[in-house]
């Protein structure tokens, strides 16, 4: 999982805006985005192994396997996930719990390069 709550963060202080939306977008089927506990890592370790026990890659269920075993284990994952991801923008800054960040979730073995958009609306 890569932490994109510090880019996100910086580009809503660039922006300039007081109060409004942050949407982050994935533009990619087999990666999403979560919100997810920032301070202890464990959390993001067992989320994996969840993830990974219930769509299990090389499942012999699965029949789009041009890719690879991964790849439609990958899909599933991010469909029970998110491609999107909203949060309010409240004094100058993504309105996040204490414990919360935002997270790209590759869900393929190998990393890929992921296309993410941020827009955002406010005054």
């Amino acid at each position: 999982m890569q932490d994109l709550t510090g880019r996100v963060q910086q580009l809503v202080e660039r922006a300039g805006l007081r109060e409004g939306q942050c949407t982050v977008f994935v533009h990619h089927t087999s990666a999403s985005l979560i919100l997810c506990e920032n301070a202890d890592p464990d959390v993001q370790r067992d989320l994996e192994a969840f993830a990974a026990r219930l769509v299990p890659d090389g499942d012999p269920l699965f029949v789009h396997v041009d890719e690879g075993d991964d790849d439609m284990p990958a899909h599933v994952r991010s469909v029970l996930t998110h491609a999107s991801l909203s949060m309010p923008i409240v004094n100058g800054r993504c309105d996040l719990g204490t414990w919360q960040g935002i997270y790209l979730w590759e869900h393929r073995k190998a990393p890929h390069q992921r296309r993410v958009t941020v827009t955002l609306i406010g005054s």
